[in-house]
């Protein structure tokens, strides 16, 4: 209870602080220096908690917090991707972006603090909702592969839509986004929870994930236009934590074997190494086609 009660306080100050931070700077632009210094520093801050963290819990913890954090992050870039279509239709100013970005992320906070305890008590009691995630995750995976790029027009008829009740531009974009980060939830915590079942490693990986999204939404918001197979990385993670998470569930129900067939067990460590390796191959992939197409940002 110490520790939880230490880090919350801790993380929840920092957030607090950030809040503070663009809220005084609600009516300047966000640079990109200082868009690169806040993430260099959340970046720093969790990697950080990622070293110390054998000293309050365990070496096993520390492999499942990278492994989730770096999926949430993930996660949580792609979400830039939608960020950037939502804020551009919708006009908002660049300098209210910044509270706009921070309010909906606190928000993605709140509702991500009631999905977690939710699955961790689903899991805790059905082993077998294993195989429902399982499926959503691969699912989701081939959807994401497929995605076509027409947002734009099912967003136009929503903003419509709001602007004719009258709703500010202000108060349309905290709305959408907050919608926006309830779907990704959906996605994420069945991920996360494929890593690890630790309440307190999924909580905590999530968060550092989420800390520093609006100052990595200026700093990558000219850059994402080259990452373009990033879907597709995510899309890969996703279905390998869905198909593990099955492999799970047929053991927690006391299946071994199908057709004679041993279902093996993935470790850790092996699925810390297809994260990494998924991202580090997209990434390089599409920096590399976006070059060679003459689409790179000079």
């Amino acid at each position: 209870m110490t520790t939880w009660l230490i880090t919350v306080g801790v993380l929840a100050a920092v957030i607090i602080l950030d809040l503070a931070i663009a809220i005084l700077r609600r009516n300047k632009e966000t640079s990109m220096r200082e868009a690169a210094i806040w993430t260099v520093f959340y970046i720093g801050t969790a990697v950080a908690f990622g070293a110390l963290l054998p000293h309050w819990t365990s070496a096993a913890g520390q492999k499942e917090f990278f492994a989730g954090w770096l999926t949430e992050y993930a996660l949580s870039v792609d979400n830039i991707f939608v960020f950037v279509i939502l804020l551009t239709q919708l006009k908002v100013q660049k300098e209210k972006q910044q509270l706009v970005l921070l309010l909906g992320i606190v928000l993605t906070i709140a509702i991500r603090g009631v999905l977690i305890p939710l699955g961790a008590t689903l899991i805790s009691r059905f082993s077998s909702i294993f195989f429902l995630f399982g499926a959503f995750l691969v699912y989701t995976a081939y959807t994401l592969a497929r995605e076509k790029d027409d947002e734009e027009y099912k967003e136009g008829r929503t903003v419509t839509a709001l602007k004719a009740r009258g709703m500010s531009i202000f108060s349309i974009a905290l709305i959408a986004l907050g919608l926006t980060n309830l779907v990704f939830s959906l996605d994420s915590i069945p991920a996360i929870f494929g890593l690890t079942k630790d309440p307190y490693i999924v909580t905590t990986a999530n968060i550092f994930a989420l800390m520093g999204l609006r100052q990595l939404y200026f700093l990558l918001e000219g850059l994402l236009s080259r990452l373009i197979f990033l879907s597709k990385g995510l899309s890969l993670i996703l279905a390998f934590i869905g198909v593990k998470m099955i492999m799970e569930a047929f053991h927690g129900v006391g299946i071994d074997e199908i057709a004679g067939v041993h279902i093996p067990e993935v470790s850790l460590e092996f699925s810390l190494g297809v994260i990494v390796a998924s991202l580090l191959i997209t990434a390089v992939a599409s920096l590399t086609a976006t070059r060679k197409d003459g689409s790179a940002i000079i």
